[in-house]
C-alpha cells in the first residue's frame, strides 16, 4: 500500500513538473529544441550520399542506423549536403555531436549496418583518408567510428562474413579491419543481427522506466520473424540452388539480406528495412519478394521508411495494404528515388484508406520532371527529417530541418499526429 501511494505521488509530482516546465516548441527558423527524457527522436540525416538515421531513445540510449557514403558521382547523384567541404561520414559525426551536445562526450550505444552497400555503410575511394591509428580507410561508418565512440555494432555478417558466399570485396575488408582495431583497442562489441529477437537492441540507461518501448528484429539474411516468440523462417534459396545462367535480377543480391526492424513505443510504431526488395522484375522468381513475408510479421505502423529509397522494386501492394502508414519517409540520393510507380502506390486510397504524408530528403530536378504534378503532394522536398515522438508514444510530429548548413534550423513542423495504437504483428499473422 505504501509503495502504491509513493508511486501515485511520484506521478503527480512529474505531472506538475511537466506542466510548469513544458518542452520547448519547435519554431520555424530556430534550431530544433534539445531531446528531453521520455521523448523518442529519429533523425533521418541527409548528406546526399546515402542513408543514415540517428535514434535517441526515451531513456537517452543512442543508435545509428547506417552511415551511407556512396562513391558514385555524376548526374545520377544529388549534390552533397550541406556541402562538399567535409566527407559524408564527417558530416554525420558532426550532426550526432550537435544533437548530443548536452553530453560531456557523444556516444553511440548501438550502430546497425543494414547491409553491405556503400550508400549504407560507406564506400572508400582513392581519396579516402587513412585512420592515423587503425590504418583503415575512412568512409561512412568507419569515419563515424573514428570520431565518435561506438559501444556495440550490429550487422548481418559477423563474425565470418561468409553468408551466403564469402564477402571478400575491398569495402567489407576495410570495414572488418575497422572492427578488428576497434574491438582490440576501443572495447567495441560486435554482434550478428538475429531475426526474431526483441532483446538485442534494448534501452541501456533506464529500461525500467519505459516498459512500453521495444525493438523487434524482423528479418535478416532472408530469415523473417514468424510472429511467434523468436521463431523465424528462411524465405531464400541457398546460393548453390540458383542456376548459373540465371539473369542478374534472378540471383541473390545484397539487398535481399537487409536487416529489418520495427520500433514500438506505446501506441507508436516505426519501420525501417534497408534495401529490402518487394516488387519483382518481370519473370523473376517469387522468393525475391521479401516485403510480403516481412509485412505479415510487422503489421500496421505509423511511420514507414521506404525500402531501397523508393526505387522501382520497393513498396509492393500487399506491403502497403498491411503497413498502412500515415507517414512515408524517403531517404533519396538519385533521380530514381522514388520511382513513379512507387509513388502511385504510396498515395493510392485503393490500397488503404485515410490521409498520409510523404517526406523526402532530396527531390532532384530530374525526378520533378518525370513526376510532374505529383511533386505537389509531398509534405517536404528537401532537408533532414526528424520524427519526434511525445513521451509515452501517444503522438508524434515530423520536423523538417534545413540541410544547407550545420545549424539545421527548423523549416517546417507537421502534426501532431495521433499514434494509431493497433497491435502490430499479431493482427497481421
Amino acid at each position: 500500500m505504501r509503495d502504491s501511494v509513493r508511486s501515485v505521488t511520484a506521478v503527480l509530482w512529474l505531472a506538475v513538473f511537466l506542466f510548469a516546465h513544458p518542452a520547448p516548441a519547435q519554431e520555424v527558423g530556430e534550431p530544433l529544441p534539445d531531446w528531453s527524457a521520455g521523448t523518442l527522436d529519429i533523425h533521418h540525416i541527409n548528406t546526399g550520399r546515402g542513408e543514415a538515421a540517428l535514434l535517441v531513445l526515451p531513456d537517452g540510449t543512442t543508435m545509428l542506423v547506417d552511415a551511407g557514403a556512396t562513391a558514385r558521382t555524376g548526374p545520377r547523384v544529388c549534390a552533397q549536403k550541406p556541402d562538399s567541404s567535409r566527407t559524408p561520414g564527417r558530416w554525420i559525426a558532426e550532426y550526432i555531436r550537435r544533437v548530443l551536445k548536452q553530453r560531456d562526450e557523444p556516444l553511440l550505444d548501438y550502430a546497425l549496418i543494414t547491409h553491405f552497400h556503400g550508400d549504407h555503410m560507406g564506400q572508400p575511394g582513392a581519396n579516402s583518408a587513412v585512420s592515423a591509428a587503425g590504418g583503415y580507410l575512412l568512409s561512412g561508418i568507419t569515419e563515424v567510428g573514428e570520431n565518435i565512440k561506438i559501444n556495440k555494432i550490429l550487422d548481418r555478417g559477423w563474425p565470418d562474413y561468409n553468408y551466403p558466399l564469402p564477402l571478400d570485396n575491398e569495402m567489407v575488408a576495410n570495414y572488418r579491419k575497422f572492427l578488428d582495431w576497434q574491438i582490440s583497442r576501443n572495447a567495441l562489441v560486435a554482434e550478428r543481427f538475429t531475426a526474431g529477437r526483441d532483446d538485442q537492441i534494448v534501452l541501456v540507461h533506464d529500461r525500467g522506466s519505459y516498459p512500453k518501448f521495444s525493438v523487434r528484429n524482423i528479418a535478416v539474411n532472408g530469415h523473417v520473424w514468424t510472429g511467434e516468440g523468436a521463431g523465424t523462417k528462411n524465405h531464400l534459396p541457398a546460393a548453390g540452388d540458383i542456376p548459373e545462367d540465371a539473369d542478374w535480377e534472378d540471383q541473390l543480391n545484397e539487398n535481399m539480406f537487409s536487416t529489418v526492424l520495427k520500433l514500438s513505443y506505446g501506441k507508436f510504431d516505426y519501420y525501417t528495412g534497408g534495401d529490402l526488395p518487394g516488387y519483382q522484375w518481370p519473370g523473376a522468381p517469387a522468393w525475391g519478394d521479401l516485403e510480403t513475408p516481412v509485412a505479415k510479421a510487422v503489421g500496421a505502423v505509423d511511420v514507414h521508411v521506404l525500402d531501397h529509397h523508393g526505387f522501382v522494386d520497393a513498396a509492393n501492394e500487399f506491403f502497403l495494404r498491411t503497413l498502412r502508414p500515415r507517414v512515408h519517409i524517403i531517404q533519396s540520393w538519385s533521380p530514381g528515388h522514388p520511382a513513379p510507380g512507387v509513388y502511385r502506390r504510396l498515395v493510392s486510397r485503393k490500397l488503404y484508406p485515410g490521409p498520409r504524408e510523404l517526406f523526402i530528403t532530396n527531390f532532384m530536378d530530374a525526378t520533378r520532371i518525370v513526376m510532374g504534378y505529383a511533386t505537389e503532394n509531398f509534405a517536404s522536398s528537401q532537408g533532414h527529417i526528424v520524427v519526434r515522438v511525445a513521451p509515452g508514444g501517444g503522438s508524434y510530429r515530423v520536423i523538417v530541418l534545413d540541410d544547407s548548413d550545420a545549424i539545421c534550423r527548423v523549416k517546417s513542423v507537421h502534426g501532431p499526429y495521433e499514434a494509431s495504437g493497433e497491435r502490430r504483428g499479431e493482427a497481421a499473422r
